[in-house]
C-alpha cells in the first residue's frame, strides 16, 4: 500500500471524539490578518484581548450588540512587529441561519479529536478607523507600491560592471563567422588537387584532418571524397578515407 493510500485509511478509521463541550455555545470570528500573525507568535495561552459587548436599551425594538475588541498589551508590544497596529476593533455580528457549525480541535501529536463547541454566533473584526490605523494602511500602501527593481547611482567602480573590450559571447561568435570564411567552397579540381597532393603524403586520412589540409565545408568535402576514395569500415584504418585503387599513384600511371 502506498504512503498516501494508507494515510487515507488511517484518516477514516473510526475514532473516539470527546463531547463533553458539544453543547457550548462559541463565536466564530473572522480576524484581520495582521491581528491573527500577532496571536500566532504569542507563547503559551495567555490572553489576547478583551471583549466590551453593549446592549442597546432601545425602545424601536431589539437590535445587535454593540461588540467592542480591545487588544492586551502582549499582542500590541510584540519586539520586531512594525508597524503598529490598531488596539481597538469592532465586531460586526451576523446570524448563523439554518447552518449546523461545530468546532473541532486535535492537540499537535495527538490523536484526540474534541468537539469545542457549537457556533450560535458569526461576527467579523474591522479596526476601528484611529491614527493608528490610518498608518497603518499607509504603510501597508508604501510597501505594495514599492517596485521591486530600482535604479541605484554607483559612486565608485565595481568589479563585476567594469567595462569590457569585448565579451566571450561576441569573441566566440566572430571566430566561427572566420571559420566559415575561411571554408568558403573552391572549384571542385583544386580541392581534388589538394586531396592528391595529400594522398601522395600518407595514404590514410580522418576527415577532419582532410578539413584542416582543404578548409572546406564538411558536407562539400565529403561530396568530393566519395568520388575519389574508400571509407574505411574495418580496423585498422576505421573511419579513414584512402583513394580508390584507380586513384593510387596516378602521377606514375600518368608518366608511362
Amino acid at each position: 500500500m502506498s504512503q498516501g493510500a494508507s494515510a487515507e485509511a488511517k484518516a477514516q478509521e473510526a475514532r473516539d471524539v470527546d463531547v463533553t463541550a458539544a453543547g457550548r455555545g462559541v463565536w466564530l470570528v473572522k480576524v484581520p490578518k495582521y491581528l491573527s500573525e500577532r496571536w500566532e507568535k504569542l507563547q503559551g495561552n495567555g490572553d489576547v484581548g478583551k471583549l466590551r459587548i453593549t446592549r442597546s436599551n432601545s425602545k424601536m425594538g431589539p437590535q445587535k450588540p454593540d461588540v467592542v475588541f480591545t487588544s492586551t498589551d502582549a499582542v500590541m508590544n510584540q519586539p520586531g512587529t512594525a508597524p503598529s497596529i490598531p488596539r481597538t476593533h469592532k465586531f460586526a455580528l451576523t446570524g448563523v441561519s439554518n447552518q449546523n457549525l461545530v468546532v473541532f480541535s486535535q492537540p499537535h501529536g495527538s490523536e484526540q479529536i474534541t468537539i469545542e463547541g457549537k457556533v450560535i454566533q458569526r461576527a467579523e473584526c474591522h479596526p476601528v478607523a484611529d491614527d493608528k490605523y490610518m498608518q497603518l494602511k499607509r504603510k501597508q500602501l508604501e510597501i505594495n507600491n514599492k517596485p521591486k527593481r530600482e535604479i541605484v547611482l554607483l559612486q565608485s567602480v565595481v568589479p563585476m560592471y567594469k567595462p569590457r573590450s569585448d565579451h566571450i559571447s561576441n569573441i566566440e561568435e566572430k571566430k566561427r563567422n572566420k571559420d566559415t570564411e575561411k571554408r568558403s567552397r573552391l572549384d571542385k579540381e583544386k580541392v581534388m588537387d589538394m586531396l592528391f597532393a595529400a594522398f601522395e603524403k600518407h595514404q590514410y586520412y580522418n576527415v577532419k584532418d582532410l578539413v584542416g589540409i582543404t578548409k572546406q565545408p564538411i558536407p562539400y568535402l565529403k561530396e568530393i571524397l566519395q568520388e575519389i576514395c574508400v571509407y574505411n569500415m574495418k580496423a585498422p584504418h576505421k573511419n579513414m578515407w584512402e583513394l580508390k585503387p584507380e586513384f593510387r599513384h596516378y602521377k606514375q600511371s600518368e608518366t608511362s
